[in-house]
């Protein structure tokens, strides 16, 4: 089918600019996190207000938006739905430097929120057309390097443009330029053929979003994928949402010098796992399909325990060493997730494949984990009577157990892959 043919440098750069996008839309959602502290004490909210803008407002949007704008994206342009998102969750992201209370913030997420359920599942979908099966997953875990280097920036400048000018300001330096980007992507990625990576080109007509549903939820791995994958993302965006507020309460530290450990830490050892999940699924999966699978398996059970070190020891040095091996450990699950989630989707539903994924992810992760954590560490003082320190110590603590969660769900993956896998082939 290949009469359009791209080089192999043009592929690259599409890799590396949807690759920046995502950079974009994880500092414009992880900056909020280093600016907690002192967006609640300028604005006095408490910690399930905070919890809220993290999880229940931003990531409920966030969630179900996804789906919808997937759809959209399988049948029409999905460069025009990138920059379209980018913009708007790059706009909103500048407008929350102006809230001067809780529901307008409220208000300024939920925009944030809307602006980035339109990035992640049509650049799966293109990343998906411009590289074959055989390096899928490699190339989406590049594309997953947006988590912890967004992450890294979002914390290095939240944190340092708070220190030296407020945290309103944090919010519109880093919202501005998106805007910009959304332009470049217009204007300088091209839409490939749907199935040009396969040479294989399917009918523009969408499916119903039913039969996208009835046929990934046929795969019991996609099932066990998804369910671990969210668990994860419990765990994990409910960590990250309030580990800057733990180590200013814990450790008394500064936004700054928080948002630069924490910004070295996750994009160091994060953007290495998430580089090596990728590359490793594909190696070993040429001689077992189960592999791509059992490699964050591994890696969930040995986060449960270094996970919950992190909370318990008093030194400072030995906290941030600690917190290195859970945070390297649970970043190896996204190349073999969303690279198996494309090759068992068929061409015509990867966007909505994609976006399936998400929602489950989102839903059980962005939408619960920073809300349940805040609410968890409210209700500990209340009636428990703990100071800030011990109740988010302890809320923390109790929702690292869902780690073993996500082990038991990606196991059960690992025993059903290979099958499905030949199913979908054979289909």
């Amino acid at each position: 089918m290949k009469k359009t043919l791209y080089t192999k440098n043009y592929t690259h750069y599409v890799l590396g600019a949807l690759t920046v996008v995502y950079v974009f839309n994880f500092i414009d959602r992880q900056i909020l996190a280093i600016l907690a502290p002192a967006i609640r004490d300028d604005l006095g909210l408490s910690d399930t207000q905070i919890g809220a803008l993290s999880g229940l407002a931003f990531g409920l949007f966030y969630a179900t938006l996804g789906i919808p704008i997937a759809r959209l994206a399988d049948k029409y342009s999905r460069v025009n739905v990138i920059s379209i998102s980018l913009g708007v969750w790059s706009l909103m992201t500048a407008l929350s430097g102006l809230a001067t209370n809780f529901f307008q913030l409220l208000i300024a997420r939920i925009g944030v929120g809307i602006g980035e359920a339109g990035g992640s599942p049509p650049s799966h979908s293109l990343i998906a057309d411009y590289f074959s099966p055989e390096s899928r997953s490699s190339a989406l875990g590049v594309f997953a390097l947006g988590v912890p280097i967004g992450i890294l920036f979002g914390n290095l400048a939240g944190g340092w443009i708070n220190e030296f000018f407020g945290w309103r300001n944090a919010f519109f330096l880093v919202g501005i330029p998106g805007i910009v980007l959304a332009l470049v992507v217009k204007f300088s990625i091209k839409e490939p053929p749907r199935g040009y990576s396969e040479e294989s080109e399917k009918a523009s007509d969408q499916v119903p979003f039913s039969e996208v549903l009835r046929t990934m939820w046929s795969f019991p791995s996609f099932r066990y994928i998804a369910l671990g994958a969210g668990t994860q993302a419990f765990v994990g965006y409910g960590s990250i949402a309030w580990m800057p507020s733990f180590f200013v309460r814990a450790h008394d530290m500064s936004t700054g010098e928080i948002g630069t450990a924490l910004g070295l830490i996750i994009g160091l050892f994060g953007g290495v796992a998430t580089i090596i999940s990728g590359f490793a699924g594909d190696y070993f999966g040429k001689k077992d399909k189960k592999y791509y699978m059992l490699i964050p398996a591994i890696a969930f059970l040995i986060a449960f325990p270094t996970g919950a070190a992190v909370f318990m020891v008093d030194s400072l040095f030995y906290a941030l060493l600690i917190y290195t091996i859970p945070v390297f450990l649970v970043n190896l699950y996204t190349g073999p997730t969303f690279g198996m989630t494309q090759t068992l989707a068929p061409l015509a539903m990867r966007a909505s494949a994609s976006a399936l994924m998400l929602f489950i992810v989102n839903f059980i992760g962005l939408v619960f984990g920073p809300t349940a954590v805040g609410f968890i560490s409210d209700t500990l003082q209340a009636y428990l009577l703990m100071s800030e320190v011990e109740s988010l110590r302890w809320s923390l603590l109790s929702c690292n157990v869902v780690y073993l969660l996500s082990f038991l769900f990606y196991y059960l993956a690992s025993k059903t892959i290979g099958s499905d896998l030949s199913r979908q082939n054979k289909g």
